[in-house]
Parts: C-alpha cells; structure tokens; sequence
C-alpha cells in the first residue's frame, strides 16, 4: 500500500474512534485495539482458532499467519503462502497469510496520525513523511534516533493544507462560471435552431409560391404573341455604312497620333543638327563630320514643305468625333423601320377603353395558352432573350434556394453541436477553440480545448501538427504529487485525445493523450513523447475539479473541497 495511502485510510478511521484510547500494544492503531484486550492471550485476527500468550506478541518472530502478533515490529512483512506457520493443525490451504494490520501505527501527536509499512519498521530511517514522531524506529538500529518533529512538520502540513484548499475552492468556483457560461452557450445553440427551423418553414413556403408565380410566368410566356424585328435593306446597309464609317474614324485619329509624333521628332532632329554645326570645329580634318555639316546646310536651304495647319485640324478634328456627338449622320433614323400596315394591328388594342382592352388581352391570352397546351399552336420560341420578368422571377427562386440550403447546413451543423460530447456539465463548450502554452526549451507546445495540439518550433519555419481531437477517455494514473500540486496523483483521470496528426517520418501519423487533474487555471505542466510521435500532455484544469471518474468510466461531480 502507498504510504499516501496509508496517510488517508488512517485519518479516515481515526476520525471515527473516540478520544479516549484504550491501552494496546506498540504500533496497534486505535480500530484495532479491541483484539487486543484479553489480558492474559491472544488471538490471531484471521485465525481466531490460534490462541497466543501475551509474550508472543511483538516479540519480533511472526507466530500468527496474518502478522496481526507483530504490530510494531517488521517481523511479519514478508508474509506469503510459503511461509512457515506456527500451529501444526491448520492445513496450508486455509492459511490466511494476508496481513490483517494496515502497518505499523504511528500516533503522531500535533499532526495526523497515519500507518508506515511493516518493512520500514526499525530500517534505520526516518520515515517523516508518514511517522513524523520517529516512532517507527525505536529499537534505534545502528545508532538511529528519530526525533519527534509533528508540530513543525504539521505547522507546514496545515498551511499548504489551507492553500491548497483556497485554491480549490476558486478552481471550484471557476468550474461553476464555466458550467454557467457553457449552459449559455448551450442554450444559444437552441434558440439558434428554433430559429433556423422556424426560418425553413417560412423559406418553404416562400419558394412554393415562387414556383408557382414561375411555373404561371413561363406558362403565359409561351402564349405571348412575339412582333419579331425585322430588318430590310436599308437597315442592313445603313448598319454596314455606319460600321465603315466608324473603322475609318478610328483610323483617322490614329494617324494624326502618328504624324503629331513625326512632327516631334523631326523638329528634336533639326534642333540636333543645328546646335552640331555651330558647335563643331571647322579646323579639324575629319571628312565624315564635313559632309555632315554640308549636307545640313543643303538641307536647310531647300524649301520646307507645310505640315498641317489650325484649320485643317480643326476639320480633322471635328471629323474624329463620334457620331453621336457630332451629329453629322443621324443613324437611327435609317435603322427604324416605317411601320407597316400589319404593325397597326399589333396597336389595335391601344385603341380600346383600358377595361375592354384587359378583357380582351385575357381572353386571347387564354384562348391562345388553351390552342398551345392542347398541341393545336405551337409554343412561342423568340431567338431573343427572354422577358425580364421571367428573368427576375428565376432569380427570386434561386436566390430563395440558396438561402433555404444556407439554413439547412446552419441547421445541420447547430444540431451536430448540440449533440456532440462536451465533457460532463457540458463545461469544455465554454473552453472550446480557447489555447494554452508551454515554452519547452527548443520548442513552444500548445493546446487548444477540442481542436488540435500543435509544436512550434523556435527557430521559426512552420508548425507541427501533433493530433486533432477525437473524443473524451479515461486513463488511470498512479503519480506522486509534487509539493506545488501541478501533478496527476492516483486513481482515474479524464483525458482527451488527439489524433491523426502530421505524418511522422518512418513512423505513424502523431497523436497525443492530454490527461487532466483540478487546478486552479489552465496551464501545461508537463510534455512526454512516450514513444515516436505518440506524446502525452499533463495539464491542469478546473474544468475537472470536482469530478469523479471511476473505473466504469462515467463522470460524476462531487464536492471536491
């Protein structure tokens, strides 16, 4: 048994023994002294048929089958079905040679009294973890005295004791806000729903009128009665006219840039030539630069040619505007065409009263649509686009669609969430996405609650996926508590785990264990990779205070405090 253990059951049942003690034998704890009232025997605890005098017991040669004669020495630690047994009479296979006493028990007066086991009895040292009155070594092997340190020890003990129960007790109270917070959240998502469900009843509504207000567009767009254009002639040649037109005005323009920019460099040319003479020396003998010189000056006599001037640009420039500015030829009028007699019947109801002329339009409207659905017309098919009417009734639809899709994947996914596991009190929905980090030397380790654990490297480059989160787990730990309480401790633990990370290099894809306890915020203790890219992350917080885990696997709150 650990001596924690021992701590614990030992201040258990202390706690239920009256103050008054009753006079036993060294190292018998309080719950047991009733086996040793009978003044002139004993009888062993598992073998009440082994009856022994009083100057058997604890005299450090174990004579009963259950060690229960050597309460205060060592002599009956190493008990085991192979061990020789006093009374002759008892067959080897009743023997019930577990230990009846928890270990040897120390008083520890000002402190906790708690039970050492039998094997540290007189070892030569002292226990003060768990016998802080150094009762657990008086025979002093070797010279060994212990001496009596539990008020000190439980002066200390108290103090970390109080701390550790402040601290409890705001990790307490943080897992409460959490578990608040979390029923918000919770309880958001539901409204959500209601109101998204409420939003498709109505969307489904919407989009079956819109059907049937297309279905009756397009139903009265087959009957509607098309003028189809028609073009002549003249339209056709006026379009041709109006596009040469058009490429040579294009082309105009485009040939000024070019000759304005002739014009430029020519004048920067001349300009050159003419600073060359003055400047050059007629004194030095080089024929190339006198025939240059010549021929400049042969070439400013002659008479130079006009290039343009203001009012045949002005021209030009009128000509370069478009039509439509210039007004020089009023296209449209050569595109319409006259109307004919036909086209008066097309008008003919314009000249109707506006009640006479509904009426009428529905009638043929309907007698037409009657003709074209019986197959004694056929269906009206207009090579143009179709009305913008039925283009904006299409419209309405799909952007109706859309939205009904939207909701439904809203819908899809807030119900998903609702019941997706968050832990008991649904408490890790409040901590959802949130991280937290340790610095690990070379590397920066972060975890974030129900998403990923990721290792960021220091010397910059990209970050190394160590596992997504899967589900919720249990784990058993049996760990020593370090004196600041960042440790696991023993018994069962919530864990999360996180898998299928980044691929590890001859190796399996990484994954790692997060194994919570209580603490008092979130943090990081500890970062082990158990074996290649399989880690395992210690992490302390309130989000588990309270929380009993036990081996069947189902979480329960308890007070913690």
């Amino acid at each position: 048994m650990r001596r924690v253990d021992i701590l614990l059951l030992s201040s258990a049942a202390v706690g239920s023994i009256e103050a008054a003690e009753v006079p036993r034998p060294r190292g018998v704890g309080p719950e047991f002294a009733k086996y040793y009232k009978t003044p002139n025997a004993f009888t062993c605890i598992s073998q009440p048929s082994i009856h022994l005098s009083l100057t058997q017991v604890n005299d450090d040669f174990c004579d009963c089958p259950d060690g229960s004669d050597e309460p205060g020495t060592s002599a009956c630690s190493l008990l085991s079905h192979l061990s020789p047994h006093t009374p002759g009479d008892v067959p080897a296979s009743d023997v019930n040679v577990s230990l009846a006493l928890p270990g040897f028990y120390c008083k520890n007066k000002g402190h906790i009294p708690s039970y050492v086991p039998f094997m540290s009895v007189n070892d030569g040292v002292c226990d003060y973890d768990v016998c802080c009155d150094g009762s657990d070594e008086w025979a002093r092997v070797g010279g060994t005295k212990c001496e009596e340190k539990c008020k000190e020890i439980g002066r200390e003990w108290k103090k970390q004791d109080e701390q550790k129960q402040r601290s409890l007790g705001t990790a307490a109270k943080r897992r409460k806000e959490l578990v608040v917070e979390a029923g918000k959240l919770r309880q958001e998502v539901a409204s959500r729903i209601e109101t998204i469900q409420a939003s498709i009843e109505g969307d489904d509504i919407k989009i079956k009128g819109l059907e049937r207000d297309l279905a009756e567009m397009e139903r009265l767009e087959r009957g509607k009665v098309v003028k189809k254009p028609g073009r002549g002639k003249m339209n056709v040649l006026a379009q041709l006219a109006k596009d040469r037109v058009e490429e040579l005005r294009e082309s105009l323009v485009e040939v000024r840039d070019q000759r304005d920019m002739g014009k430029g460099r020519l004048a920067e040319l001349e300009e050159i030539l003419a600073t060359f003479k003055q400047e050059y020396n007629p004194n030095f003998n080089d024929e190339g630069v006198k025939r240059a010189v010549r021929s400049w000056e042969d070439y400013a006599a002659r008479e130079k040619p006009e290039i343009g001037n203001e009012a045949r640009d002005r021209d030009l420039d009128e000509i370069a505007k478009p039509d439509s500015e210039s007004g020089a030829i009023k296209w449209n009028e050569w595109e319409e065409e006259e109307e004919s007699d036909v086209d008066v019947l097309y008008k003919f109801e314009e000249y109707l009263p506006p009640s006479v002329r509904d009426w009428i339009d529905g009638k043929l409207r309907s007698f037409r649509l009657m003709l074209i659905e019986n197959g004694v017309l056929a269906p009206t098919r207009d090579s143009g686009a179709e009305s913008k009417e039925l283009e904006d009734a299409r419209k309405a639809l799909k952007s109706a669609q859309d939205v009904l899709e939207g909701n439904r994947k809203q819908l899809n996914e807030h119900t998903e969430d609702l019941a997706r596991d968050y832990g008991i009190d649904s408490v890790f929905r409040a901590m959802k996405d949130q991280c937290i980090e340790k610095d690990s030397g070379e590397y920066t380790y972060e975890l974030c609650w129900l998403t990923q654990t990721k290792q960021k490297s220091k010397k910059g480059g990209g970050h190394t996926n160590m596992g997504n989160f899967v589900s919720f787990d249990t784990i058993t730990v049996d760990d020593d508590v370090p004196p600041d309480g960042k440790g696991l401790g023993s018994g069962e633990r919530v864990a999360l785990k996180y898998e299928n990370g980044q691929h590890c290099w001859n190796g399996p894809n990484r994954s790692t264990m997060v194994v919570l306890a209580c603490a008092e915020k979130d943090e990081v203790w500890k970062i082990v990779e158990e074996e290649k890219c399989v880690y395992r992350m210690e992490v302390g917080t309130p989000a588990v205070c309270g929380v009993h885990v036990p081996k069947d696997g189902k979480q329960q709150v308890r007070d913690e405090l």
